[in-house]
């Protein structure tokens, strides 16, 4: 048998050997438990700046969208100059603008046009209330500390907004997002209805779908009506509440006034009946003097569309093709496009070429069929439009144009119902 003898001093060597080699394993060990830590932390604090980012984007889409829905904030006198539209244009309409094209929104970043701070008991109970607050859908995530609004810093902008949020975590993560607002080049309307040919047909179950509170209806042809009282007698002293027509009697309305360009033709009239129209309805107003309708360009809001909004073009169907795109099988419903789910589900503009993609004619009109229980945005169809709204309708927060109560010009703030198109629809045919 081979036997090795290991002397003292050889056994010490091996040992201190096995002991740098446990220190280095062991400083391995502490390092890698280290990175990990590190990691994890680092981890922590991406996941509460992405949270913190998230808030913010949050806020500021919803300052953006007060004005776009600024009934929403009817009950909030700290944020009326986002509502109300304090000059007018060239041609005189209400506007954010004035003649010169500079925004109504002057403010600095240390004195802003509107400035709500957390720091003020009312300001947080406004923001951040888990109850009543405007941004209380977010108070899971965090609270909105600070909301600016004010000038652009280039002319023909509308206005700056500067929101700044914390996160619920200890510590809490802060992050601010600063963004300037534009407006679109759109015309502005005078009248809540505009039809450039008919409105109905002289048929039982096809005549005007429209009903026209607080505004004007302009037709550039005929008008047909089921019954002679539908259009409302214009009263100064007509209630200002929520009630539809159907549930007046007599019918009054302290702003409404009719235009059109043919005749009124009503297919339920009483023989015992003699036909009579209130004074606000002006009928035969073609071609003298002639019934003034907002004229929108064509080429110019099929050019806005394509930028800022959706376009689309049709088919004899009515079948519509994102982008003018047009393929076989691929089309979609109007009711896919046209549907909000809900007030303050704004689904912008909306352009909807001719059959041919060209500037409407007789000839090149097709047929949009909206069915669709609610409609939020700006439609701008290129043809006809048959109205078969399904459902209740929506019921929204709305102020009332301006009166004269005693000596005070004021707005009333109203709840209305029934409501199935809240915003504009605009077509170059006929509503049926």
């Amino acid at each position: 048998m081979f036997y090795r003898t290991i002397k003292d001093g050889q056994q010490g060597i091996a040992l201190l050997g096995a002991m740098i080699v446990a220190l280095m394993l062991s400083l391995l060990g502490a390092t890698l438990l280290n990175l990990a830590g590190q990691e994890v932390v680092n981890a922590g604090l991406a996941n509460q700046a992405s949270v913190a980012q998230q808030l913010a984007d949050g806020a500021g889409e919803l300052v953006v969208a007060w004005f776009h829905s600024p009934q929403t904030t009817t009950d909030v006198p700290q944020l009326s100059s986002l509502r109300e539209k304090r000059h007018h244009d060239r041609e005189g309409a209400p506007s954010f603008f004035d003649a010169s094209g500079r925004s109504q929104f002057v403010g600095t970043a240390d004195q802003p046009d509107v400035w709500l701070q957390a720091g003020n008991p009312s300001d947080n109970r406004l923001l951040n209330d888990p109850e009543t607050g405007i941004f209380r859908t977010m108070t899971h995530l965090g609270l909105v500390e600070e909301v600016k609004v004010y000038g652009p810093s280039k002319p023909g902008l509308l206005c700056t907004i500067d929101t700044t949020v914390a996160t619920n975590t200890n510590p809490p993560v802060r992050q601010s997002i600063l963004m300037q607002m534009g407006a679109l080049d759109v015309p502005p309307l005078r009248a809540a209805v505009q039809v450039g040919q008919q409105l109905g047909r002289f048929q039982a179950g096809s005549e005007s779908p429209v009903v026209v509170h607080w505004g004007e209806l302009k037709v550039g042809g005929d008008l047909i009506l089921t019954q002679l009282d539908e259009i409302p007698l214009k009263s100064a002293l007509a209630p200002v509440n929520g009630q539809a027509y159907d549930e007046m009697m007599p019918r009054e309305d302290r702003w409404v006034e009719a235009w059109i360009g043919g005749t009124v033709q009503v297919t339920h009239v009483a023989s015992e009946q003699t036909p009579s129209f209130p004074h606000n309805l002006h009928v035969n107003q073609n071609p003298i003097p002639g019934v003034r309708l907002d004229q929108w360009s064509y080429e110019h809001l099929k050019r806005v569309a394509k930028r800022f909004g959706r376009y689309f073009a049709i088919d004899r169907e009515g079948f519509l093709y994102p982008q003018g795109i047009v393929e076989p099988g691929r089309g979609i419903s109007p009711d896919e496009v046209f549907r909000s789910q809900g007030n303050g589900d704004q689904q912008g503009l909306i352009f909807i070429d001719t059959l041919d993609q060209t500037a409407p004619r007789l000839d090149n009109l097709g047929v949009v069929r909206l069915q669709d229980p609610y409609f939020e945005g700006m439609a701008v169809v290129q043809g006809h439009i048959v109205l078969a709204p399904s459902g209740s309708g929506q019921s929204i927060k709305v102020l009332s144009p301006l009166s004269d109560q005693g000596t005070a010009i004021a707005r009333t703030p109203v709840q209305l119902s029934g409501v199935h198109v809240n915003g504009v629809l605009h077509t170059s045919g006929d509503i049926t």
